[in-house]
């Protein structure tokens, strides 16, 4: 009888969860291992940092989602090296042998080389950095009350580094908090002190967007009075100030940063077959150089015809790689032809507070309430699990009713 096919998966982002959900209940054993023990829907941690959703509304826990299976196992662990030479991999409680291994380690925030600003700053690639945005924001507020005169400024600044998708919601998620929330909770706190400022390197919000959604995203947040400062650069900041690129300071206690990521890159792959901290695959996801190691999502760089620099790193890419890569593994098994990998671009979208939304499609672009419509609708369906969609359905129906949640909990860990 052959011995069956093993494959270590390490990562379960978008790419790994697909990629271990079409390999359920397959010919193969699958161990998945990954430093969390859940899947995170990373589109919606913003909500999470603005107190709109709990955290478990967006987090899957992995032996959940397998509970049924009898071929996938799960490792909570941190993978540390890969010896290519023994087809193995070292990790924080053992060494794990394979057949196959898929990476698929996703990106971190890139603060690029600084380290005062790594140091300081806050930021939102995991659930728990998007809690602690929450609890810092709230801190603020509760510290505010009986803060001297010469502290108060920094407390009621919130400053975000990156107008991206990250950015612009999490500006419109303030703006909305400033507006209808905060007000309500703190009486007694003149919250038209309360500045959200906006910072881009470059000459546009959404910068990676069409014309139209530049635009309308700029003018929807300076309508909500998010203060929008963009080709600024923060060069530093040490916890209190902000120092920018023109020479002028801000103070705050709430820096986010959102201005770029990078790839989790394990020690063990040939520096030559990583490019930009991605690693460089061929057509099949195999990383160059490799006879059987793969990287799909985020962290796999892959040059086609329609995408000569490199597919964009947007879920939509990594959740297809990873149901491609698992139909060649099953190809594999029949001897049939692989099929190699082609992203196609379904567009991309962001939201900008209530009712406010900016949709690029390839064949229209449109802004306004029916994109913020389609773009709720959208990322509801996203969503895993069926009671996980009613929860979240209920808050937002209960949000967009009461202009208000009750989710403002302060959640600090005591050391």
């Amino acid at each position: 009888m052959e011995q069956r096919k093993k494959i270590i998966l390490i990562g379960g982002g978008f790419a790994g969860l697909h990629l271990a959900q079409q390999l359920n209940k397959s010919a193969f054993d699958v161990l998945l291992i990954d430093k969390q023990n859940h899947h995170q829907f990373q589109p919606l941690y913003y909500q999470v940092a603005s107190a709109r959703l709990e955290p478990s509304n967006i987090s899957f826990p992995f032996r959940k989602i397998f509970q049924k299976s009898n071929n996938i196992q799960i490792r909570l662990a941190e993978v540390t090296k890969i010896v290519s030479a023994e087809n193995k991999i070292e990790t924080s409680i053992g060494d794990f042998n394979y057949d196959y291994l898929v990476i698929a380690t996703g990106c971190k925030t890139n603060f690029f080389g600084n380290e005062q600003i790594s140091k300081h700053a806050l930021s939102m690639k995991t659930t728990e950095e998007a809690i602690e945005i929450r609890n810092n924001i709230l801190l603020s507020f509760e510290k505010y009350i009986s803060a001297k005169d010469h502290e108060k400024e920094a407390l009621l600044n919130i400053v975000l580094v990156g107008a991206g998708p990250t950015g612009v919601e999490l500006a419109g998620a303030f703006s909305e908090m400033k507006k209808h929330i905060l007000p309500r909770d703190y009486p007694h706190i003149d919250f038209s002190k309360l500045k959200v400022i906006l910072l881009e390197g470059s000459k546009n919000t959404l910068n990676s967007m069409s014309e139209e959604s530049k635009k309308a995203s700029r003018k929807y947040l300076e309508e909500m009075g998010v203060v929008i400062r963009t080709e600024t650069f923060v060069t530093n900041y040490d916890g209190l100030t902000a120092t920018l690129n023109t020479g002028e300071t801000i103070l705050t206690n709430n820096l986010i940063w959102a201005a770029g990521v990078t790839g989790n890159i394990i020690e063990g792959i040939n520096p030559e077959h990583i490019i930009r901290n991605r690693y460089k695959v061929d057509r099949f996801n195999k990383i160059n150089g490799t006879q059987n190691i793969y990287a799909i999502g985020d962290i796999a760089y892959m040059e086609t015809p329609l995408y000569p620099n490199g597919h964009p790193q947007l879920a939509n890419v990594a959740i297809n790689q990873g149901k491609n890569l698992a139909a060649n593994f099953l190809n594999i098994l029949k001897g049939k032809t692989q099929k190699e990998y082609e992203y196609k671009d379904l567009g991309s979208m962001a939201t900008i507070g209530k009712y406010r939304a900016v949709v690029d499609l390839p064949f229209i672009k449109f802004q306004g309430f029916f994109a913020w419509y389609i773009w709720m609708f959208l990322h509801l369906m996203l969503i895993l699990s069926v009671r996980n969609k009613l929860s979240i359905f209920f808050n937002w129906a209960w949000s967009y009713i009461m202009k208000d949640s009750s989710l403002r909990l302060i959640l600090k860990q005591n050391k």
